[in-house]
């Protein structure tokens, strides 16, 4: 008689099988539904120089705002570099989908030379599988490959967007990016390559190649075609088991080559170099580098921890090499993790596409595996993960969720952003994302939550007086990260606005929050943007809030576990003011009975 996983270890897998079926579909309706959608705007030049002093203002000393405001007037005076600029902005959307779109990948990915676990990839954590043997993880991960073709239609229900100007179309072109993206490491700058498909058979073909992390740092390439038809979970299953036993064969085993990606961007660029000289590597680089995505069976270990902190901390970094941080190819966008210990989700490269498109993605389906083995010529790695000293707290809010804040009126998200600044009430310069999807090509621009507002509103409550206070912004990033671009491809002297000492603190974010709405009891998380930071990950339910706070062990000016503290009271603290505010006044006929 087959086998069945228990409810509680196939709940969260069903939730994910429209994955090849969403990214199928897109191929095809993706291109002639771009160019209905509106290029994004160059902001008016003036109105961003405005805003930008106004956001720095009340954050710097009254000298330093003089040395910015002449800056910036000089900047924008008639005539002057800021105008040529704009101009050259303005070329560019004319000839382009989406003007920054090249600017921010670069500035906010590719240029980055920190390594990607943890400094830039996300992860989602499933709740925890109670596998009762390895034959349950193996069906937990054959199910992943739920055949799309079954559910394959010709069109597929655009995004649209919610809250403010609800019902816009929003750009879909980064569902097309899930499953076709790779990261290649490179000196100063990677390079994303992206290999679109247009239709279903075609992307059959691209999923010839599949590769498979298992416990003994070994790869295998699982083929997704047979006698042009998908493999069904069955036949996916027997393959793994099948893998298994190949893996336990210790003279099988080699150097844990996954772990070299998770190493600074330069390194690792340096370190493939090295490794593809040898044609075997070469060839095994290649099969990784084409395939769909990763799947990485975790080894289990008895001495972890299966609470949520752990286990998000496990799906940003394996837990370093001595666990499963070995175990891992982040380059690759997408990494579903299946632990033997039931310890489940998925780790995404964070360039190609955003959290909300990670949420609405799943897998497919495999077959024949065929295994494959770097050269023995290359000698074990020397070094490991980076960063791995992370703080993580995850939490339940359970006081209230998003109904309460509904009741007083309010948007879910910004009563959730006033209580952070609360928590964290000196200020210091935040970063939300905030999309811009409704645009051609649209990814994120930054909503500075630390407004002139918020900074009152928190003197107020905590009556003290800050020590320092914060930025906020009005969507003027991207546009000066455009201004400081183009003069960059104009080989002009950097501006002084951009030298000066305002521009580079206020793009230093000590707080960086994302709100990722998910159900299924799962969650999101990632760490810091800077070393002396906190990530704030947030998922509002109806009655109660996940939190995912991260920060680095390192660091002497952060503690997880005191932000969360603080971000508890902070919660409570904005609930009882808004329950006294509300509170109706009392007739005079009742205070007259007193």
């Amino acid at each position: 008689m087959k086998q069945k996983l228990s409810p509680s270890s196939t709940s969260s897998f069903s939730a994910y099988n429209n994955g090849l079926h969403l990214y199928c579909t897109f191929q095809a309706c993706v291109t002639s539904f771009l160019k209905e959608l509106p290029k994004i705007p160059v902001p008016p030049l003036g109105k961003t120089l405005e805003t930008y002093l106004n956001c720095v203002q009340h954050l710097i000393p009254e000298e330093q705002f003089r040395k910015t405001k002449a800056a910036v007037e000089k900047f924008g005076a008639p005539g002057g570099v800021g105008e040529q600029l704009q101009k050259k902005l303005l070329e560019r959307r004319e000839k382009t989908n989406n003007w920054v779109y090249d600017y921010w990948l670069e500035d906010m990915y590719l240029n980055n030379r920190l390594a990607l676990p943890v400094n830039s990839s996300p992860a989602m954590v499933f709740p925890r599988q109670n596998f009762r043997d390895h034959r349950d993880a193996l069906r937990a991960t054959s199910g992943l490959w739920s055949n799309p073709s079954s559910r394959f239609r010709d069109d597929l229900p655009v995004d649209v967007t919610r809250g403010q100007l609800a019902g816009t179309p929003m750009c879909m072109q980064q569902y097309r990016r899930m499953f076709s993206s790779y990261r290649f490491p490179a000196p100063n700058t990677d390079s994303l390559s992206i290999k679109f498909v247009s239709g279903f058979t075609e992307l059959c073909v691209h999923l010839l190649l599949q590769t498979v992390s298992l416990v003994f740092v070994q790869f295998f390439v699982l083929e997704t075609l047979l006698n042009g038809k998908l493999l069904t979970d069955a036949e996916i299953f027997s393959q793994l088991e099948r893998i298994m036993k190949m893996a336990e064969n210790p003279n099988e085993r080699a150097p844990p080559v996954g772990v070299l990606t998770s190493d600074g961007r330069n390194e690792w660029a340096q370190a493939r170099e090295a490794l593809v000289k040898d044609p075997v590597n070469r060839d095994s680089m290649a099969l990784i580098e084409s395939s769909l995505c990763l799947v990485c069976l975790d080894d289990a270990s008895s001495a972890l921890d299966l609470g949520d902190s752990c286990r998000a901390a496990m799906m940003l970094h394996g837990g370093g090499a001595e666990k499963n941080g070995a175990n891992r190819w982040y380059d690759k966008s997408m990494q579903f993790v299946v632990g033997l210990n039931g310890v489940c989700g998925v780790v995404c490269e964070h360039s190609p596409f955003e959290g909300i498109v990670l949420v609405h993605t799943n897998l497919g389906r495999t077959k024949s595996e065929t295994s494959f083995s770097f050269s023995r010529r290359i000698g074990s790695p020397s070094k490991i993960l980076q960063r791995f000293n992370l703080d993580m707290d995850v939490f339940k809010f359970s006081a209230y969720g998003k109904e309460f804040i509904k009741k007083q009126k309010m948007s879910p998200d910004g009563f959730i952003q006033v209580a952070l600044q609360l928590a964290f009430y000196r200020l210091v310069p935040t970063y939300e994302s905030a999309s811009i999807r409704r645009f051609r090509e649209g990814r994120v621009d930054n909503i500075r939550s630390a407004t002139k507002q918020a900074l009152a509103f928190v003197q107020s409550v905590t009556q003290e007086k800050p020590a320092a206070s914060a930025i906020t912004g009005n969507a003027i990033d991207n546009h000066l990260l455009g201004l400081l671009k183009i003069s960059r491809d104009l080989k002009m002297e950097k501006p002084e606005i951009f030298c000066d000492q305002t521009y580079v603190s206020s793009n230093q974010f000590i707080l960086s929050t994302s709100q990722v709405r998910l159900t299924h009891d799962m969650f999101c998380c990632y760490g810091p943007v800077v070393a002396n930071g906190y990530g704030a990950c947030y998922n509002p339910q109806s009655d109660h809030i996940v939190f995912c706070v991260s920060s680095f062990r390192e660091s002497t000016e952060t503690s997880s576990a005191v932000f969360s503290s603080a971000l508890k009271e902070a919660l409570l603290q904005v609930r009882d003011l808004c329950i006294r505010t509300n509170k109706p006044p009392q007739s005079p006929a009742h205070n007259a009975g007193k």
